[in-house]
């Protein structure tokens, strides 16, 4: 494959591109992505497209951390309280609601109203479930919208849409697609981290990789211990026989090069062992937490006595050190253990009580930890699954899936916290007010990191690709 046009629009030359001050972040910026393209390891970069891009316009954010909740939380139980399920609890849905979908199990029960009380919280007054109490003291920090739709209802097609814009497998993540639009601003790790708290969603390793992007712009896997990385301690017995070994391996690499020409399956593999080289300083570095403070590891709940609290809060505190080190996008995924997925078609309120307080402490640490070393400005958090649950109940104490309406939240770069977008009917069951589609939510983290979703696109098949296809609309309610 060979390299392509990375945006639609008119076709500028890079020396053209630098002298237009209004892009990216300024001057100040752009002298700083001159210096790094004198560096080697920015050189490597740049002949893979990984060095820093500049932007279609000013961006309001420059890293995202992509919280999946793995399963599908339940809107009705978390962000969008429905005083109705009280009142007619343990009520046919067909008589109270109406007509109600096929579910993913054929199994609909009676209405079931919430096991938790809402409260609100913040100047704003922002309605947060009791399953959240440390994420509801950032509530004037969320931008929360409640008329999410997606368009499956099945696990595994659903994450594939939620991160790749279609249903099917083996296209780009959002994490490819940011990549290879914006660059690594990191020399020594991968642009596109996924930090695995023990389960890999349903659609497998398809949910985070290039697709018919270079190869270069897939995600790495990363695991919640000390060596999250296999190989990642040198096996060679001293620095300089592995340093003779890797110049060797770069003079034969470089031979192949002259052989073939520009071949992006070689030319990714070379600048992956080149930069797995350079990891194997870094990531030891950045997984030893030692020098955190004590407050640190408190807060983001690392002294828990729910181990799965300690996974995600050692995820979530490596996500801010990725963020410092310039890592572009960082996806955590759900800790493995009881409660491990939010995918309750029984038990509940076992399930879904678990997963909150695996998640709740570390998240909230996170939002404000970022806040207080001036970094939340420039990080878009989103939280979401890939669709909610129904308000009623599937068996007598589950939920099943519903994709056609539900709620996730935004929060830091270029996001007006304190704010609630859309609505659902009086049951929570369906987006009635200001749907937000994925295409939409994918085009706003685009527009937030300075990228034009209409105009980012890779030739492939014959027609331009882009991640929201001929869709998306950017949600501009929620902006700041």
């Amino acid at each position: 494959m060979f390299p392509c046009q990375r945006y639609l629009a008119q076709p500028v030359s890079r020396r053209e591109l630098l002298s237009q001050s209004a892009h990216g972040f300024g001057a100040v910026a752009l002298s700083s992505m001159l210096a790094r393209n004198q560096t080697a390891h920015a050189a490597t970069a740049t002949s893979n497209g990984l060095a820093a891009q500049l932007t279609h316009y000013p961006a309001k954010a420059r890293n995202v951390i992509f919280l999946y909740m793995d399963g599908g939380p339940s809107q009705v139980d978390t962000f969008d309280p429905k005083p109705m399920l009280d009142k007619y609890d343990g009520r046919s849905p067909h008589e109270v609601i109406g007509k109600v979908e096929p579910t993913q199990f054929a199994n609909v029960g009676k209405i079931l109203k919430s096991a938790w009380k809402f409260r609100q919280y913040g100047q704003s007054g922002i309605p947060i479930s009791d399953l959240f109490p440390h994420i509801a003291t950032c509530a004037d920090d969320l931008a929360v919208v409640r008329s999410m739709v997606a368009p499956f209802s099945e696990h595994t097609f659903a994450n594939y849409f939620l991160h790749t814009g279609h249903g099917q497998q083996g296209r780009p993540s959002h994490g490819a697609w940011i990549s290879y639009g914006l660059g690594s601003e990191c020399d020594d790790l991968p642009a596109f981290v996924i930090l695995n708290g023990g389960l890999i969603p349903p659609g497998g390793m398809d949910c985070f990789g290039s697709g018919f992007l270079p190869a270069a712009y897939q995600g790495s896997v990363f695991t919640s211990g000390e060596a999250p990385v296999a190989n990642i301690r040198p096996s060679e017995k001293t620095r300089g026989l592995q340093a003779d070994k890797l110049a060797l391996m770069k003079r034969l690499d470089e031979g192949r090069l002259q052989q073939l020409g520009r071949v992006d399956a070689l030319e990714s593999a070379i600048a992956n062992y080149e930069l797995a080289a350079r990891m194997q300083t870094a990531v030891p570095e950045l997984m030893d937490l030692h020098e955190e403070s004590a407050s640190t590891h408190e807060a983001y709940g690392l002294n828990d006595e729910f181990p799965n609290t300690r996974t995600y809060g050692r995820l979530c505190l490596v996500a801010r050190r990725l963020v410092e080190r310039g890592v572009r996008f960082i996806e955590l995924t759900c800790p493995a253990g009881n409660g491990d997925r939010w995918d309750q078609h029984s038990s509940l309120i076992d399930g879904h009580t678990k997963n909150a307080r695996s998640v709740d402490k570390p998240i909230a640490a996170l939002i404000q930890d970022l806040k207080q070393r001036g970094l939340l400005d420039e990080t878009l958090i989103v939280w979401c699954g890939e669709f909610g649950r129904t308000p009623f109940a599937q068996g007598s104490d589950g939920r099943d899936h519903n994709p056609y309406g539900f709620s996730i939240w935004l929060a830091g770069g270029g996001i007006q916290g304190g704010v609630i977008h859309g609505a659902t009917d009086d049951f929570g069951y369906r987006a009635v007010e200001n749907k937000v589609e994925i295409h939409d939510l994918h085009a706003t983290m685009l527009h937030l990191l300075g990228v034009d979703h209409t105009r980012q696109t890779f030739r492939f098949g014959g027609r331009d690709m882009r991640l929201t296809d001929v869709h998306g609309h950017i949600v501009k309610e929620i902006l700041s």
